[in-house]
């Protein structure tokens, strides 16, 4: 498989489908030493089964173990943390990695727990865990899907599951965009397994799945990211880190240069979100240097208010982010707003916790 290739298969056998797309990508090749050690880095964002469009479906998993041991390799890890505010044990058992852990073999590492060592990331220093350091051959599994903040989260973004929960903080205060594309080259991924199957194209968070059945396999994550921006219906502009990445030397950022292939032909015509619900609630959040979890449980919490009919009585901006540390406003998210007169502590509050406290502000303002 040549660097600016892209697969792409379709299916409903997912682990099937992966070896398949394994064995015609020759990753065996790729790997040069049966000894390596080998992680696999799935996103186990939060506590969600991957039917909601958040987290990598574990049979994909499962498909890029067997392919590997297949091929003689079994100095295998698994490793992954989740966004600040929920646990990567928790997701461990939820998602059904215990299983794939126990039936394989496979340890699974939180990088929660782990150690960490500041590298320089071509010009930044960035806080990096250190198991992800010592592997040999890294294998990166993120979901295709949305993100209220960066619009695509994908191979670039995924990374951040193996940086410490105070580094992720650190990201959003940095503006996301650039630490994201320097982690480029702090953390190299060797090969790419897109979860395509079903995931939201709103929420990071999931809830909303775009249901595809589709795996895609590449070699470059910042060609890999802006292939993905194209077929969400974004320019790449509209994704900062991708051409900063690029200019950094990580890879290619135009999507033009693809070769693109199928290995077979979906059963019917795609059904693609005609709209995007993150677009029109962004228009009720003054957002300031936010961390995921936060700004990823608002957005699906004003969601469901719009359902409800309550989202039109918002009399103003929620303010939520880091930003808003030690000042003060009208209404706010997160303990970072504690000084506002209307505020929910937490950090993060939970998507439940939000939905019931904007809920009150708005049936009695």
């Amino acid at each position: 498989m040549k660097e600016n290739q892209i697969l792409m298969i379709y299916g409903l056998n997912y682990k099937e489908m992966t070896k398949k797309l394994l064995t015609e990508a020759a990753l065996e090749e790729r790997i040069a030493d049966k000894s390596m050690r080998i992680g696999i880095k799935p996103n186990l964002v939060s506590p969600s089964e991957a039917s909601q469009g958040a987290t990598t479906h574990p049979e994909v998993v499962a498909g890029i173990i067997e392919y590997l041991k297949e091929h003689g390799y079994f100095n295998l890890v698994m490793l992954e943390g989740s966004w600040v505010g929920d646990n990567t044990r928790e997701a461990y058992h939820v998602c059904g990695y215990d299983k794939i852990s126990e039936q394989y073999q496979v340890p699974f590492l939180d990088m929660q727990k782990d150690s960490f060592h500041e590298h320089d990331c071509g010009g930044l220093s960035l806080k990096i865990c250190d198991e992800a350091k010592k592997l040999d051959f890294l294998i990166n599994v993120p979901v295709m899907k949305g993100h209220c903040q960066t619009k695509i989260t994908c191979a670039l973004k995924n990374m951040k599951g193996l940086i410490p929960n105070g580094e992720k903080r650190h990201f959003h205060a940095m503006g996301l965009h650039r630490p994201i594309a320097h982690l480029a080259l702090g953390l190299k991924q060797d090969f790419i397994v897109v979860d395509n199957i079903c995931g939201d194209w709103d929420f990071e968070d999931g809830g909303n799945p775009v249901v595809l059945n589709r795996i895609m396999a590449a070699a470059d994550p910042v060609l890999c990211d802006a292939w993905v921006a194209h077929l969400m219906g974004y320019e790449i502009s509209e994704i900062p880190y991708i051409g900063m990445a690029e200019e950094l030397g990580a890879g290619c950022g135009d999507y033009r240069k693809a070769e693109v292939r199928e290995l077979n032909q979906p059963d019917g015509e795609l059904e693609l979100p005609k709209v995007r619900k993150v677009v029109e609630l962004q228009d009720a959040v003054e957002e300031v240097e936010s961390c995921s979890a936060c700004y990823g449980y608002l957005l699906p919490a004003l969601d469901r208010l719009k359902e409800e009919g309550l989202f039109e009585k918002l009399d103003c901006k929620i303010c939520i982010g880091q930003g808003y540390r030690g000042k003060s406003g009208k209404l706010g998210v997160g303990a970072c707003t504690s000084q506002f007169v209307h505020s929910l502590k937490g950090c993060p509050p939970t998507e439940t916790e939000i939905y019931e406290f904007l809920k009150e502000y708005l049936e009695t303002c």
